[in-house]
């Protein structure tokens, strides 16, 4: 039987065109900014649809689920997105007002941001997967989840206590 004595980099070379990783496809590491639309819900089946002006989730059922609003998701890093209301110039903020940490809508064409400023953290969030569940933290306050209340019709705002029991973080996230 004849070893192979290859050069390490030739190895190296064989393994990146076998399995090509996103890294090796893209040396910054960054990916490619690519919008998509999809739907969210939160574990408890409530989705997502606007009220005078305010991003809220519920329970949507026969002629009110055209209501229902799709969320643009645009990658800036692997795990970091920036989300927004498809079809609308109005992206979602994570923002300080006095003490506390809100969600705000914010009249921003999601395509318009530029993904690499200190000044458009506010937009960023972290997405986490674990299995089918999503859950999305601010980038510009870490510790700070999107989240639904328990209760129906309520907006969809931020928290930093993420137990079921009083918010839901957990979402399922679904290409449109």
């Amino acid at each position: 039987m004849e070893i192979c004595r290859c050069p390490l980099s030739h190895l190296i070379s064989l393994l990146l065109f076998l399995f090509p990783s996103e890294t090796a496809c893209h040396p910054s590491g960054r990916r490619t900014s690519m919008m998509q639309a999809f739907r969210i819900w939160d574990v408890n089946q409530k989705t997502f649809y606007m009220r005078n002006n305010q991003l809220v989730a519920g329970y949507l059922q026969g002629s009110n689920t055209k209501l229902e609003e799709k969320i643009d998701l645009a990658p800036v890093e692997p795990h970091a997105v920036l989300l927004g209301i498809h079809g609308k110039k109005l992206c979602l903020a994570c923002v300080k007002v006095g003490d506390e940490i809100q969600l705000q809508l914010e009249a921003v064409n999601i395509t318009d941001l530029n993904k690499t400023t200190e000044q458009n953290k506010r937009y960023t969030f972290i997405r986490s997967d674990s299995g089918p569940i999503t859950t999305f933290e601010s980038a510009a306050y870490p510790g700070w989840f999107l989240c639904t209340a328990l209760e129906a019709d309520q907006p969809v705002s931020l928290t930093n206590e993420p137990l079921e029991d009083i918010r839901g973080t957990k979402f399922y996230f679904q290409q449109d």
